[in-house]
């Protein structure tokens, strides 16, 4: 039997309801895919905070590094002191945001099926800010490398996926013509690597708005920081919400996998979140171990985490956001009886 080492934080708000719904879906994969996780809780965030006076202590951050991989429920406040901080720190240049229509979940379309790769390191999130008198100025940091790097994980990622097999870039620059203008340029130097992928390019505010217009036509997105943050939550928003919306924070040897949404604290305690995004995130984390360890039966695993949330949803349990009447704990049973069965 396969162990492998996970880092878990299990945030603030709703984070610790739809952390323990993920460990009891991980560990019901031990006997149909003899696989076996062993957690290890590596504290962080706004609750953290108060007790040890650090939303993100070494001891924390040293579990991280020495884990097989990281899953994250959402943390409050101290966000940037967090996950900001973990992608820095272990350069977790990449961060995937797939959209995908769900059985029996509100969609725009029921064919969407495209992800937003967005470079996660640069841009205006590395937070250099500086005050002068009577006002604020941000500096917003493109360098070439980090566009390339991602350009090419979008462009691999796209030959991996079934169905159109095209890359998106996308930018503004028609205004910022230096920092966008060089991400852009990158992007099409990188497809000429890449014959067999279809590339065009879109200014970010034609983006949004084609979004919604027409989501069915998109496939890979690649973006910069700021922009895929903003279009990713819009693009939740077309297959269901937050709620459904998974993501990984992906480097060269290290992973953090969330879900998109916040930590809710409004409903914290309640039964009320939904762990759909949080169930979606670990078939991520699972399909990069498949990848990165060349572990069949991660790939397995993933596949069946998302059969067996699609059946849930299929017989009609849901939580409140998506029209449904089922707690938390009720959906996640839900779906361990599907993977047991």
């Amino acid at each position: 039997m396969t162990t492998y080492t996970i880092a878990t934080i299990e945030g603030d708000g709703i984070g610790p309801e739809i952390s323990s719904v993920s460990l009891r879906v991980l560990d019901a994969l031990r006997s149909r895919f003899d696989l076996k996780f062993e957690f290890r809780p590596a504290p962080a965030g706004d609750g953290c905070k108060t007790r040890t006076g650090e939303a993100l202590p070494p001891s924390s951050l040293s579990t991280i590094k020495d884990s097989d991989a990281c899953l994250k429920a959402p943390v409050g406040d101290t966000a940037a002191e967090t996950i900001v901080k973990l992608r820095q720190m272990l350069n977790l240049y990449a961060n995937i945001r797939p959209s995908k229509s769900l059985p029996h979940v509100p969609s725009l379309r029921p064919d969407i099926d495209f992800v937003i790769v967005r470079e996660n390191t640069e841009c205006l999130y590395r937070g250099m800010e500086f005050e002068f008198e009577g006002g604020v100025v941000a500096l917003r940091t493109i360098t070439r490398k980090a566009s390339e790097r991602i350009a090419k994980y979008a462009f691999e990622l796209a030959e991996q996926r079934n169905g159109p097999r095209k890359v998106l870039a996308v930018h503004k620059s028609n205004v910022l013509r230096k920092s966008d203008g060089l991400f852009s340029q990158v992007c099409r130097e990188v497809s000429l690597n890449h014959t067999t992928i279809g590339f065009s390019e879109m200014l970010v505010d034609a983006a949004a708005m084609n979004l919604i217009r027409m989501p069915e036509t998109f496939d890979v997105i690649v973006t910069t920081n700021m922009y895929g943050d903003i279009l990713s939550d819009e693009a939740a928003q077309l297959v269901g919400g937050l709620g459904v919306a998974p993501s990984a924070n992906i480097g060269e040897s290290s992973a953090i996998f969330e879900p998109v949404h916040g930590a809710a604290p409004d409903i914290a305690g309640k039964g009320l979140a939904n762990p759909v995004a949080m169930l979606l995130t670990c078939a991520m984390m699972l399909e990069w171990l498949s990848k990165t360890r060349g572990d069949a039966a991660c790939a397995g695993g993933a596949s069946a985490i998302r059969s067996a949330v699609n059946l849930t949803l299929e017989g009609g349990l849901k939580t409140q956001d998506l029209g449904g009447a089922s707690s938390t704990s009720e959906f996640g049973a839900a779906v361990v009886r599907h993977l047991q069965g």
